[in-house]
């Protein structure tokens, strides 16, 4: 799967950007670039949706072969918003009791949908709690056509690749395949902390440790060169306070409570 938003969607940590003078202008790609590249790797298979602004998802069909890849890839939409995920999910079937879909034909991206749906429209209801209630190896971008919100998350236990950066012009890429994000993105690259979750609003959280911040670390690759930063949770440095939804508007800018 492959994901880019323009900045004035979401913007990405700062630290994620090389801190190497122009680097990020002589060797990253545009977001048009990008996506080529997935297309080339994996053509006659891939499609993509895109959006107004500089938005865009992109992901493999029923088609792709296997086992070249070892993780279910779905692609779905519900209501003007927009999931891809890569994984699965162990607990489906009492998720799906538990947000009121049964009886309808639900997979994971959809389920993941309705959990970004309920967190948007019918809080309270914390977001870390959410992304812990779902068991499973799984990664997924949502992206909402009405609102211009972006929501990613990768599950804690690292069973599926994510690796985000930033693009030439400042777009945000989130994928699952290291050398379309590390080819487009050069040295601003990183991979996406397990247990995370980001919102273009809220930034970047650990749903696993809610009351601890993150921190950057800087990297260096195989060249000697400063790459973009690796996030984990700092257990020494603590939020003012556990992370509630106030109301249905402004659940994601509680994660910076």
């Amino acid at each position: 799967m492959l994901a880019v938003f323009h900045k004035t969607f979401a913007r990405p940590p700062p630290e994620l950007v090389s801190p190497e003078p122009g680097l990020r202008q002589r060797c990253a790609k545009s977001p048009d670039e990008i996506l080529h590249d997935f297309h080339a790797a994996h053509p006659a298979v891939s499609f993509c949706a895109s959006f107004a602004g500089g938005a865009a998802l992109a992901s493999l069909g029923p088609h792709a072969p296997r086992p070249s890849f070892l993780h279910q890839r779905l692609f779905c939409s519900y209501d003007d918003v927009y999931c891809v995920f890569v994984g699965s999910i162990h607990n489906l079937s009492s998720l799906v009791r538990q947000y009121g879909l049964s009886g309808k034909s639900t997979d994971e991206a959809l389920l993941v949908i309705e959990v970004y749906r309920t967190l948007r429209d019918r809080g309270p209801y914390p977001a870390d709690q959410a992304l812990k209630d779902i068991a499973g190896s799984f990664a997924f971008v949502v992206y909402d056509n009405a609102t211009g919100a972006v929501f990613a998350a990768l599950s804690s236990d690292g069973g599926v690749p994510l690796f985000w950066g930033v693009a030439a012009d400042g777009s945000v890429v989130i994928g699952d395949e290291v050398e379309i994000v590390k080819g487009g993105c050069s040295k601003s690259y990183a991979p996406f902390p397990a247990g995370c979750m980001f919102h273009s609003e809220g930034g970047l959280r650990s749903f696993e440790h809610p009351m601890n911040k993150m921190k950057a670390m800087p990297r260096v690759d195989s060249e000697g060169t400063m790459c973009g930063a690796s996030f984990n949770v700092d257990y020494f440095d603590k939020v003012n306070a556990m992370p509630r939804v106030g109301s249905a508007a402004n659940w994601a800018s509680t994660w910076d409570a």
